[in-house]
Formats: C-alpha cells, sequence, structure tokens
C-alpha cells in the first residue's frame, strides 16, 4: 500500500536514489535537504521538495504532519569542522520534531560498527546519531551498511580514480582490512521492501554482499573488470594524514569526505546480514558485476540538468574522468534587483568581456593557440543569451532566467568543465554566485586544476564583485 514518506538527506548520493524509486512504486514522498534544485528539476511523479536545514528544522514539524515513514540519510562526512558536534545536533532536532509530531517509523542508514575501542570520528557519530533518534519514542530501524558498490559512493570513487590515475598504486596498510561490499541496487531494495516490515520496537539490521574483500582484493577485481592493470605495493606508513593527503591529490573525491572515509578504513568492518536476509530474501549481486554495473552507469553522469542534457558535454565525456566536481567560486550580496543581475550577467562576452581579469583571460586564450587549437570568437548582439549560443570558446547550455546562466568549457585542458552564474533573491538581498566545476581527466587534469586554483579564486571573486556592481548601478 502506498505510503507517505518524508526523506531526510534526499539530495545525497542515496537519497536521490531512494526518491526515485519510491517515486516509481507509487510512494508520495517529500524529499527534503538544504538543496533540492537538482531534484525539483527531475519532475518526478507524486514528489515535492522542500529545503530543511536540519540545523535550524523551522519548518520540519509542519512536514512530518501525516507521516508514515521517515527516512534518515543525513550525515556530515563531508562538512569541515567537529562533524560529530553537527551530526548530534541534527540528531537532536530531529528527535525534538518527532516527539511533537509522531511517525509510524524511522529507518536509518547508518554504518557497520568498529569495536568501541577501534571505531573512527565517523562511525562514533553514527552510533551517537542512532543512540539519540531512539529517544524519540518512535521505532526505530537501523540498517547498518559498510562499502556501497555504485556510482557516486565515496570509497567507490576513491578506488576508481587511483586505479585511472596511477600508474602504481602504493596505499598504506589499510588495505588488508576487510569488508562486506554491498551493490547499491540491493542496498535500495533493502531500504524501500523495509516500509512493508514495520516493527513496534528498536531493532538493528547489518546489509552485506555476497563476498567478504579486503580492500586490496577490491583494488585488483576492479582492474581486472575495468581492464585497467596496475602494480599494487601496499606500504607500512599507518599514519592518517598521509593517506588524507595522498587522496586528496589524486582524486576528486572532496578532502573532507575522503578524510573521514579514511578513519574507518582501519579496521575489518564485517556485517552479519541473516536476519535482513531471512526478512527480505533477494539476489546479491557480485562485487564484480556490480563495479561492471556502476562504470557503465557513470558514462550517463553528463547527461543531466547541471550540464543541460547538453549532447557536446556528453559526446565529450570519458569514462576516465573524475566523478565529484572539483569546484571554486566566490558569492556577493548584492542590493541590486535579480532582473539587473540577469542583465549583466547576460553581457559576458561583449563590452565588458569577462568583468574582470580580462588580460587573464586572453591570456589562457593564447595559450590554446599557441598549442594549435583555434578558438572561436565573439557572441550573439541579442542582448539576452539563449541555449546553444557560442560565447567565444564556450557554449551556453543552461539558461534558467534571473536563476543561473551555465557555459560550457570549450578551451584545451584535461577534463571537462562549466561555468555557473547563480542567482539567488534572499529577501532583503540578492546573492550573485560566479563558480567553475571540473571533472579532471587522471593526474594531469587533478594538477591542471591545483595549477589554475589562484587564479581561479582571484578572477571569480572580481567577476562577482563587477556584475553586483554594475547591477546596482543598473539598479539606481
Amino acid at each position: 500500500m502506498p505510503q507517505r514518506i518524508l526523506v531526510l538527506g534526499a539530495s545525497g548520493y542515496i537519497g536521490q536514489h531512494l526518491v526515485r524509486t519510491l517515486s516509481q512504486q507509487g510512494h508520495q514522498v517529500l524529499a527534503a535537504a538544504r538543496h533540492v534544485d537538482r531534484l525539483a528539476k527531475l519532475q518526478l511523479a507524486n514528489v515535492s521538495c522542500h529545503k530543511v536545514d536540519l540545523s535550524w528544522p523551522d519548518n520540519l514539524p509542519a512536514l512530518l504532519q501525516d507521516i508514515d515513514t521517515v527516512y534518515f540519510l543525513v550525515h556530515s562526512m563531508g562538512e569541515s569542522g567537529d562533524f560529530i558536534s553537527q551530526e548530534r545536533q541534527v540528531a537532536l532536532n530531529v528527535r525534538d520534531a518527532l516527539r511533537e509530531v509522531p511517525v509510524k517509523q524511522l529507518i536509518f542508514l547508518s554504518s557497520l560498527q568498529a569495536p568501541p575501542h577501534e571505531q573512527s570520528d565517523h562511525l562514533r557519530a553514527r552510533q551517537a546519531t542512532a543512540d539519540i533518534l531512539r529517544e524519540a519514542n518512535v521505532p526505530v530501524t537501523e540498517l547498518r551498511a559498510g562499502i556501497i558498490v555504485g556510482a557516486g559512493s565515496a570509497a567507490f570513487e576513491v578506488m576508481r580514480d587511483m586505479v585511472y590515475n596511477l600508474p602504481v598504486l602504493t596505499p598504506p596498510r589499510w588495505v588488508r582490512s576487510r569488508t562486506t561490499p554491498i551493490a547499491l541496487e540491493n542496498l535500495l531494495h533493502y531500504l524501500v521492501a523495509l516500509l512493508d516490515h514495520p516493527a513496534n520496537e528498536h531493532r538493528i539490521f547489518e546489509a552485506a554482499g555476497p563476498e567478504v574483500l579486503s580492500y586490496q582484493q577490491q583494488f585488483e577485481h576492479f582492474m581486472a573488470v575495468s581492464g585497467k592493470r596496475r602494480w599494487l605495493i601496499p606500504i607500512p606508513l599507518p599514519t592518517r594524514w598521509i593517506s588524507v593527503w595522498f587522496l586528496n591529490v589524486i582524486t576528486s573525491v572532496p578532502p573532507t569526505t575522503a578524510k573521514a572515509l579514511i578513519q574507518g578504513l582501519k579496521h575489518d568492518l564485517l556485517a552479519d546480514d541473516t536476519a535482513l536476509r531471512a526478512l527480505i530474501p533477494q539476489r546479491l549481486i557480485a562485487f564484480d558485476d556490480a563495479v561492471r554495473r556502476t562504470l557503465k552507469e557513470e558514462e550517463k553522469l553528463v547527461n543531466s540538468s547541471d550540464w543541460g542534457y547538453d549532447t557536446q558535454a556528453f559526446a565529450r565525456w570519458r569514462p576516465e574522468y573524475g566523478y565529484f566536481a572539483k569546484q571554486a567560486g566566490f558569492t556577493v550580496k548584492t542590493s541590486a534587483s535579480l532582473a539587473a543581475l540577469w542583465q549583466v550577467v547576460n553581457q559576458i562576452g561583449g563590452k565588458e568581456r569577462y568583468f574582470f581579469g580580462n588580460i587573464l583571460w586572453q591570456t589562457r586564450a593564447l595559450m590554446d593557440r599557441a598549442i594549435g587549437h583555434k578558438l572561436a570568437k565573439g557572441r550573439p548582439e541579442r542582448e539576452y543569451l539563449q541555449t546553444g549560443d557560442a560565447v567565444d570558446s564556450w557554449k551556453v547550455i543552461v539558461v534558467e532566467p534571473e536563476k543561473q546562466l551555465t557555459l560550457l568549457f570549450g578551451m584545451k585542458a584535461p577534463g571537462l568543465g562549466r561555468l555557473c552564474f547563480t542567482l539567488e533573491d534572499k529577501g532583503d538581498y540578492r546573492t550573485i554566485d560566479v563558480r567553475a566545476f571540473w571533472h579532471p581527466h587522471g593526474m594531469p587534469g587533478l594538477f591542471y586544476w591545483l595549477l589554475m586554483i589562484p587564479a581561479h579564486l582571484f578572477i571569480f571573486r572580481g567577476m562577482a564583485k563587477r556584475i553586483a556592481r554594475l547591477a546596482e548601478q543598473s539598479t539606481d
């Protein structure tokens, strides 16, 4: 029977997949997260999107009205600062809201746990979150999982980047730790099927794939499936900071996520899924098959609203490009109207050229010409740009009036990138955000990004300020 479901953390890796699946099965879904624009653009059947900041969840009690089941998928692995305190506060806020407006059950996706004396900060935070949620007087089903094999899984993407980017793999000794990796498809089946098996008491299940593999064995299986042969030589360097630095240099996975991930890889994390398989039988996908499916799925990454479903971007995408985008940008508050900001942003490539640092833009274009890469010049004469327009070597791929203008990077470089101008109305003021997103092609793409970071930060700061200033003058 269809349920009314609230998904907290709907914009995350698991959340986006879960919302799609619940929608397909006819459930009425309230998808809640801090950033829901991307989900909203999908226009999924029976799904409404709601902005919620669980650090200050003023609107959460209203969302809980008449809800049957809550999925709690929120974590702070990608956040900087004291993420243990952040996760604890979020859990307390949700607990208090549930005490005010109870639901029939809460399903919490958590992590497999190491022995208490061996827990990392990430694992401790997950355990603390579960303990707090169980104080809400609502039956809590905690589903614990380890490595998830799927497009966008941080652990999987670290492995993929290392194999694709390095000729020789020399990871620290944590690669000998064992776990029970599970395919994303299997995990989603468990999450959804739990709706049909409610309970009146708290319970804990552990989810696992069909194999117990060390991280070294997972690397070896991945290399066999992908056809990328590499030497793999573990080195006796156990210190965490070396691993984090190493990952930050060779992978596109965000460094804060990589740090939390590495801390949890020191221990065997083996699931006992006997009880879960007895309750919800299904065919578990072997690790090799899960890797094949994931690599196939990642070929479609740029076929999305972020890239305007642009055929040129899709054609330029390569499997070796990093799944996660590196990004750099700057945001400015302004009193200018959205209409004035939009008008100025649409002048890019015209009289104002790129608003700031034009000599640097010209220098970058000269570098392309020096290696024989001819670049187009000019832009349409009309005031407002349209999808498909060319602005010098850039291509307009997303136009959302008074919201966002996105340009596809057309210069020669190892990777695929886009430049976004995003406008928001905050009530008392507006913001203009100028930001580049870059999917690096191997280590050359990562080093290119690191080399360009200082110039990017300098230029985007100047661009955002100049756009705001011009718009304010127009508004006045």
